[in-house]
């Protein structure tokens, strides 16, 4: 019997494992319960891909041999516990799509800074000469690269929700940058449903495959001896001399220590700044010489990497105002870095749809270096209630437009006005991207 492959969501990894499903010789189809974007639609009628859109037909997903879902989909969702119950294997696209391929693959979770550090190695590949593919959460999705190319690496990056619909997949190098909490809603808000969940991309690993990560992370060293990899362990620090193999800093010079071969660099060679990216850079330059890219090579591409869009993104300077776009700050940690590695006075830009954030860490730091506050969401109760005494001038925006005309107003010359929410967007904006455009858009009209 030919095997049935119901794909739920219709995004870029849906169609791509849509793709690869067809290519293998699987009856596919595909389900989305909202619209499906013209240009994906485009793709599946060329394929003669069977889908149907705005809705999710019980007979014609349930049954399926297997399922492949969007990682945005809960598993709390009807359609997921029903196919559940019938004993319906669920996985993600990235673990369908790295059956088809023997390509060594570098996978990267975090809390924060995984796509960075995804792109950063990405690059320090490519540069290296190396056919390389970048998937997951960044670039295109895995199973399409799967199906159209032929590539020797993969660079991928792994939310926790993909992770979690991940079983026989294997890396053969995993980084673990940090663990803080972030979408609780999806854990039963219990942090250490989230913790194992990022752990798993040490999942099926053996002993000559590379686990690298944050030393300096008291999460991350907590857990590890529990979860036990069995991969060989590559630690990171910046706060201490590693004696084995890993990455350290010791004052302003980074040791990248791979073999007793080590590599040198001042934190001012680096193209990325800030403590939070010096870990970036560590990571990906533990995995770079892991698979052999040679040292200049590796210390070339530090030092020329171009950040990635919405992550603490410079705008524009208009009257002496600097305007930072870190739309990707969808966590309260990614806000703490952003602030962390301000010298300026602030006007912060925050709000949006809370995932049961915890803004006491940011306290501190928000009454130390914010000036003001431009509330921008539905409801900004929680904000206005937990930085009230941090700020003395906090005002409420409901479009990008607004937010941005107060900040220029509350700004004046020397300070920063940044774009860091520590939200979804999802109440006023269709994603953090549309977010980080209008926001531009908002502050090149002024």
């Amino acid at each position: 019997m030919n095997k049935r492959v119901v794909i739920l969501g219709s995004g870029e990894s849906g169609v791509g494992a849509a793709i690869l499903a067809q290519a293998k010789g699987f009856d596919v189809f595909v389900s989305d319960k909202g619209e499906i974007k013209e240009k994906y639609k485009a793709i599946l009628d060329e394929k003669k891909i069977a889908y149907e859109q705005g809705m999710h037909t019980e007979e014609k997903i349930l049954n399926a041999s297997e399922i492949i879902k969007s990682p945005g989909i809960p598993d709390k969702a009807e359609m997921i516990k029903k196919a559940k119950a019938k004993g319906i294997n669920i996985v993600s696209e990235i673990e369908f799509g790295g059956r088809y391929t023997d390509a060594k693959k570098i996978c990267i979770t975090g809390s924060n800074g995984k796509t960075t550090t995804t792109m950063l190695t990405h690059h320090i590949l490519t540069n290296a000469g190396y056919n390389v593919g970048l998937a997951g959460n960044v670039g295109r999705s895995l199973a399409l690269q799967v199906a159209t190319e032929k590539h020797d690496y993969y660079v991928i990056e792994l939310s926790s929700f993909q992770l979690d619909d991940m079983h026989d997949f294997k890396a053969d190098i995993a980084i673990l940058l940090n663990i803080t909490p972030d979408h609780l809603d999806r854990y039963e808000y219990k942090f250490e449903n989230y913790i194992l969940s990022k752990f798993r991309v040490t999942q099926n690993q053996k002993a000559e495959d590379a686990f690298i990560y944050c030393e300096d992370d008291p999460v991350i060293m907590e857990y590890l001896e529990k979860v036990n990899p069995k991969a060989k362990r590559y630690p990171f620090s910046i706060k201490k001399k590693l004696e084995q193999d890993g990455a350290y800093m010791i004052e302003n010079q980074i040791t990248i220590n791979i073999n007793q071969n080590p590599l040198n660099m001042t934190i001012e060679q680096l193209a990325l700044q800030g403590k939070h990216n010096v870990y970036n850079s560590m990571a990906a330059s533990i995995a770079a010489r892991l698979v052999d890219v040679r040292k200049e090579n590796l210390r070339e591409s530090l030092s020329d990497f171009v950040n990635v869009e919405h992550r603490l993104e410079a705008v524009a300077t208009i009257m002496g105002i600097e305007y930072i776009n870190d739309s990707k700050a969808t966590n309260v940690n990614s806000v703490w870095y952003a602030l962390e590695s301000m010298n300026k006075p602030v006007v912060l830009i925050m709000g949006g749809v809370d995932k049961g954030n915890d803004y006491t860490q940011l306290y501190d730091l928000i009454k130390d270096k914010v000036k003001a506050l431009v509330c921008l969401g539905v409801d900004n109760s929680k904000l206005i209630e937990s930085f009230g005494s941090a700020v003395e001038t906090i005002v409420e925006a409901k479009t990008m437009n607004e937010a941005v005309a107060y900040s220029s107003k509350l700004g004046k010359k020397g300070d920063v006005v940044l774009l860091s929410p520590a939200c979804a967007s999802f109440d006023l904006f269709q994603n953090y991207e549309d977010r980080g455009m209008q926001f531009k858009a908002a502050v090149r009209s002024l």
